[in-house]
């Protein structure tokens, strides 16, 4: 849904962000900000600032920032969309109706329809439960350890014996075959006709992160197969992008996830406790189950089952979540094969034991690894080596390989600069990376620092937000088109434009951008860390210092660029660069 930028204002403008994140904050005024413990990482001492003045939040500890809608879509994980509908509703401001061609219309009129019918399904199935029909699906769930408020909150049920209940009870509610039929509720063959996909089993609604219900899992209580069903995939149903139990996991404040095998698993982990326990919908691991993740944590405890093929389904996990940016670690049962059982054996207590024991994803694949060879001999351990040595090449940060390069040299007792060198040698054998080039020395050969323009122009920005009467001084020396990052110049554009017409609001600015990562890195342009000063002679000296940093990078950006014919062109760009050599050639006031 796309809502006007007036409107977006609007929403914005009746929402103050320091009174909305005191709803989940606790906030204490310290000079023109107000400050509090970061809701986005652990923290001791509070680092986390919300500007009432500019209307934005910034961690200067994590990085975390953005505006009254970016808080909103960070803390509760919605999308843009429904961040403005939710301060919407919370201001009283009436959003535009949304305008849907007919073929848009027709399709979400099926998506709801299909919604009611499985919310209809969930609630049958739940009756069925708890009705005298269904006391042996009650007793094997309560035998198994679930109390009458975790079934209740799961909304567990009972799909009965008969093989056509559910479509004459979803019949006579008014529903058509072919909605029933594209709910994926029922099934037809010429020998049967119409009957129930579901029947005789204890039934797991599969909700999504709206807590709405999108399909079923249907479990058997004795030996027939298969012992799971569940839902086949519909227009509100894609298993592979959705996780059994995501709708109240995301809600935790715990900052990773106990990744599951089995409904269960999950159900008895939230019971324990566990909130931030989730399940992939009787598939393995996919992409799109770790971009979901990625929403909402950087980091996976994977639970799965302690035999062999709970054991490769992790080591596949590993490789899909590390590529979208999670970092893993590995929880072992043993000698239970699954959480369930642990839970039931063991408790809580010596659950959470083993989630401060869990072995690091990357660690526990060599581990795995380990039982291939024989590390008791030279040939076996050099064998195991090569191997480990291709997988540490996998990252691609060398911060982070050396870190475990590190580890791993550690753990098997070789010198980290041979592994080194190994891992380096197998990178290019395998095509993965060139030879190493060596250079000779040779004299007068200077190697190019950091000139810290970047720093500066974050630090300008800043000035202009905090001190905006220095615009027009800054104005006549830094245009926009000086900055060289293109955010930075985007961002400056805006400000430019918006201290031209008097009406700053650096919080309006965040909305030309839609990505959360651009958010926080706009909001860090605003909150760069000046060093305090104590003279208006010391302030003025040290912005033209930035001013100049800044000018020059521009001017050298624009020489590299410039046609090496354009001698002309050149030599202004040098006249413009001959200005700016020292501080006290600008005339800068406070």
């Amino acid at each position: 849904m796309y809502y006007s930028d007036e409107i977006i204002e609007e929403v914005r403008f009746k929402n103050d962000i320091v009174d909305v994140i005191s709803g989940y904050v606790r906030l204490q005024k310290k000079g023109s900000s107000y400050f509090g413990l970061c809701p986005f990482h652990n923290e001791k001492s509070a680092s986390f600032s919300v500007s009432r003045q500019k209307q934005m939040y910034y961690c200067f500890g994590c990085g975390a920032g953005g505006n009254v809608f970016t808080f909103l879509m960070e803390y509760e994980k919605m999308s843009f969309t429904e961040a403005v509908q939710a301060l919407a509703e919370r201001a009283g401001v009436e959003l535009p109706k949304i305008d849907y061609s007919q073929e848009a219309k027709e399709k979400a009129g099926l998506k709801a329809t299909l919604l009611e019918i499985n919310k209809e399904a969930a609630r049958y199935f739940y009756a069925q439960l708890k009705s005298r029909r269904g006391n042996h699906a009650y007793t094997y769930l309560t035998d198994r350890g679930l109390l009458e408020d975790t079934i209740k909150t799961f909304g567990l049920g009972y799909a009965g014996k008969s093989g056509d209940e559910l479509y004459r009870y979803l019949r006579s509610r008014g529903y058509s075959q072919e909605h029933i039929r594209k709910a994926g509720l029922i099934n037809t063959d010429e020998k049967h006709g119409i009957y129930d996909k579901f029947w005789n089993r204890v039934m797991f609604p599969i909700m999504d992160v709206n807590s709405r219900v999108i399909g079923f899992g249907g479990r058997v209580m004795g030996d027939a197969k298969p012992k799971y069903l569940n839902s086949p995939e519909t227009v509100i149903f894609d298993k592979s992008r959705n996780l059994y139990g995501l709708h109240r996991a995301r809600t935790t404040k715990k900052p990773f996830f106990l990744l599951c095998e089995g409904y269960m698993d999950v159900i008895s982990l939230h019971q324990a406790g566990f909130t931030n326990a989730v399940a992939s919908l009787g598939t393995a691991l996919t992409a799109g189950h770790a971009g979901l993740i990625k929403r909402y944590v950087h980091e996976v405890y994977l639970t799965y089952d302690s035999d062999e093929a709970g054991t490769r389904a992790a080591l596949r996990a590993v490789p899909i979540l590390k590529e979208a940016g999670i970092s893993t670690k590995v929880i072992r049962m043993e000698p239970y094969k699954d959480p369930d059982e642990f839970i039931k054996n063991l408790g809580a207590e010596e659950f959470e034991n083993r989630i401060q024991a869990a072995k690091n994803g990357f660690l526990f694949g060599l581990e795995v690894l380990e039982k291939e060879y024989d590390l008791d001999s030279p040939e076996g351990k050099t064998s195991f080596l090569k191997e480990a040595a291709r997988r540490l090449i996998s990252f691609e940060e060398e911060l982070e390989r050396n870190n475990y390069i590190e580890a791993v040299a550690s753990i098997y007792k070789v010198s980290t600069d041979s592994l080194k060198k190994l891992v380096a040698k197998m990178a290019v054998q395998d095509g993965l990376a060139a030879p190493a080039i060596r250079y000779k020395k040779t004299e007068g050969r200077t190697v190019k620092k950091e000139d810290g323009t970047l720093t500066s122009q974050k630090v300008l920005l800043t000035w202009l937000i905090d001190m905006p009467e220095l615009f027009y001084q800054i104005k006549k020396y830094v245009a926009p088109s000086d900055f060289t990052e293109e955010l930075y110049r985007t961002v400056a554009e805006i400000l430019y434009e918006q201290l031209e017409t008097g009406e700053l609001s650096p919080a309006q600015i965040l909305d030309h951008f839609t990505e959360e990562e651009e958010h926080r890195e706009v909001a860090s342009l605003f909150n760069t860390r000046i060093q305090k000063l104590s003279t208006e002679e010391e302030k003025e000296r040290a912005l033209e210092e930035v001013i100049i940093r800044v000018k020059n990078n521009s001017i050298d950006r624009r020489m590299q660029a410039l046609n090496p014919a354009d001698i002309s062109g050149f030599q202004k760009l040098v006249e413009e660069k001959g200005k700016l050599q020292s501080p006290g050639t600008l005339h800068i006031s406070f």
